[in-house]
Formats: C-alpha cells, structure tokens, sequence
C-alpha cells in the first residue's frame, strides 16, 4: 500500500502547512485532527504511514516518502511527529530544508521501553536526535517527556568514544518547550454523579466498552494491551483488592492487537463476574460515554509520555488512580499517586488498593477530589499552538 496523503483543507491564499505522521497511531491520529480542525484557517495537508512494522517505520519513511510529489511543493511549515526521520527528509528533498519545521514529540525513544524479544538498538534514539537537530523548533506533549529526551541524549552522548560536539544539550533544550496534546473541549462537560459509591467501578484504558452494571463505582483501565502499560501490575491490583473485599467492577476499553500479553486471558477467566466490559471500543462517541459512566480510571504503565487517555478519563469525571512515576507526578502532583515500586508487584499493588479506599471514602462523603485539567483542554491550549505556529511561519524565534 502507497504511503497515504491526505487533503485536510480547501485551497486558498491561506499559509500551507504539511503535516508528516510517520507512524499514525490512534493519539498520533487525534492529534493532527484536532489542530486541523481548532485552525481551519490554514491549508493543511498531511502524509500519514500506518501505524505497524515499528522498526521499519521509524528509519524508513524517507525511502516511504521518497517519490512523493507534495514533499516537491511550496509549504511554510513542516509540522513532523517524532516517528519521522525529520533530517534525512530535509536532506532528500532541498525545497524542505529552507522551510520552517516543527518536531512534535508523542515519545522519545530514550526513555522508551525494550520489550522481551526485542533487541536493543541505537538506531531509534539516533533518528530522534538527528531529527529534533535538525528541527527549528521541539515540542513535548509533557516535561517529563523532554526531561527524559534531553537527560537520555546526554548519557548516550556520554557513552560515544569523540568528537561529541560541545553544547549539544543546551542547544536542544532552547529550541524545546512544552505543549501538551489537546483534550476535546466535549469531554469536560458535566456528568451525573453516581449514587452507590461502595462499590468501586474501574476503569483501565490503555486500549482494549464499558456498560453499566447499576450505580456502583466503575474502575476504567484505557491503555492499548501490551507489555509497556503494566499488564501485570493490573493483575497483581486485581489479586490485591479481591483479597481485601473491596467490590468493584471493570472496564477493560483500551485497543488490543493480535498477540496480547497473556495476563488478559488470567483477567477473564478469573475475574470474569468483575468485568462489566472486556474489549475495545471502536466507537469514539461510546468510548467517551464510557468514560462518562466511570468513577475511577486506573493506570500501572510502565511507559507513558503524556497519558491522554488518564486524562480525558479525568476531564470526563474519573479520580484517578495513577503511579508515582512517568508523567503523572507532573499532571496530579505526588500526593495523588499512589507508590511506585515496578520491580516489586505485591508493594505496588498494595500502594494502589490503599489509596482506592481513600478515593472510595472520599467520594462516598461526598468529597471533591477531582484534579482540574482544564488547562489541557482544546480551548486552554489553543492561543499557545497558534502563537507557536504564526511565529514558525513568519520566521520569528518562537
């Protein structure tokens, strides 16, 4: 299949803006979509890669992209997610390395995870690095996200044999800044509280549809199912509130793929007159109902660079239930993430079930233990990407 260009805008005398997603995943997806349509007074296209074959993608799009004639065109800015090899493309094609361009970094390949069958190699972090390089301008969805970019360059660099040019940090760190990734304004309307609140309803959904069973606290758990969002922590949190006698139900609405770390089956068969749903939900709008039915959303990532879907799950109602690691100290504060101990499953799970029975008590007196995240929000966040973009495309230092 053809690499895919996309036609976001009607043509007109407005500023052109070429989008380059190398690897359109979900987020990656909603993303671009969301800054297409909060600025339709721009011309906008982009160049999409589908969101498989990990190593490929990441070292290969300029060969994808290659003989594609929009990279021939006039643009006034290049907006590229942190899956495309930003240099090489500026280096294929001249017209590009005289247009303005923003990096915007969903992850960095420093702080990101090796998974077991996976080997280990350079080649990733070196495409991030040449790429924010080569970038007049880096944009991190969280602090945490550049920190661990910035402090992961400098202990790769330390580890090169010479010639490390002097500066290289600094350099990077002036040309980053933060904004994170936008959560519709629809999310953040009001929803009716649930009346029995004894029974905690949780949501997980790091990718795998949520019904109610009644008026009892939901748990939502919304991450994709795969090793990097903790499958065995959650099952280790599970054992540990069923050993309490806390009573729950679950969500499981993250989006899962064709091999699935074997914790899930564990889940089902154990846990089944828990679950209220055990699968993806393909339909945004009932995704967002879901999330709008839930109390409690639940992370244990291990990897995690933003957490858009904790958020929108806040945004929409959920307190959430988050680690004390990756960026959740950051968007919650400390004081609202239980303990963080990934190498030590029982610690950890049992850090987690005590503070759902304060989340729990709390909410069933009554308390407001909702953490604003307003400021993420489309309407927030929408002043900043403009005044960044304007000034990329005027040629000021933004």
């Amino acid at each position: 299949m053809p690499p895919t260009a996309r036609f976001d805008g009607p043509r007109s005398e407005a500023p052109r803006i070429l989008v380059l997603s190398g690897y359109d995943a979900a987020s990656h997806r909603r993303w671009r979509e969301q800054l297409v349509a909060m600025f339709s007074d721009f011309e906008w296209q982009s160049l999409l890669l589908p969101a498989r074959f990990f190593r490929w993608r990441i070292r290969g799009n300029p060969l994808s992209w290659l003989n594609e004639p929009l990279l021939q065109e006039h643009w006034d800015l290049i907006i590229a997610t942190s899956m495309v090899d930003l240099a090489t493309l500026r280096g294929l094609h001249p017209r590009l390395a005289n247009t303005p361009s923003l990096l915007y970094m969903h992850e960095n390949q420093f702080a990101f995870p090796v998974s077991n069958g996976q080997n280990a190699s350079a080649d990733p972090q070196m495409v991030n690095l040449y790429s924010a390089m080569s970038a007049d301008c880096v944009v991190f969805n969280s602090g945490w996200n550049r920190d661990s970019f910035l402090d992961g360059v400098d202990s790769f660099c330390r580890k090169l044999p010479d010639r490390v040019p002097e500066g290289l940090i600094e350099t990077l760190r002036d040309k980053s800044r933060v904004i994170p990734v936008p959560i519709e304004d629809r999310l953040f309307a009001d929803r009716p509280l649930l009346v029995d609140r004894t029974c905690p309803h949780l949501l997980w959904n790091h990718r795998w549809e949520c019904k109610s069973l009644g008026d009892n606290l939901k748990l939502v758990w919304a991450s994709r199912w795969e090793y990097d969002k903790g499958p065995a922590q959650l099952l280790a949190f599970l054992e540990e509130i069923e050993s309490r006698g806390i009573d729950y139900r679950l969500c499981l609405i993250g989006e899962q793929f064709r091999k699935c770390p074997e914790e899930f089956e564990i889940i089902k068969r154990r846990y089944a007159h828990r679950l209220a749903q055990f699968g993806y939900v393909a339909s945004r709008d009932e995704y967002i109902e879901w999330l709008r039915t839930a109390d409690v959303v639940l992370s244990t990532a291990l990897h995690e660079f933003q957490g858009i879907a904790v958020l929108e799950a806040v945004a929409s109602g959920c307190a959430p239930l988050v680690p004390n690691r990756l960026s959740y100290p950051e968007l919650f504060g400390e004081e609202r993430c239980y303990g963080s101990f990934p190498n030590d499953l029982k610690r950890e799970a049992s850090e987690a079930a005590d503070k759902l029975e304060e989340i729990r008590n709390s909410l069933t007196k009554g308390v407001d233990i909702l953490p604003d995240v307003s400021h993420v929000s489309a309407s927030a966040l929408g002043s900043e990407y403009r005044a960044l973009i304007e000034s990329l495309i005027s040629g000021r230092q933004p």
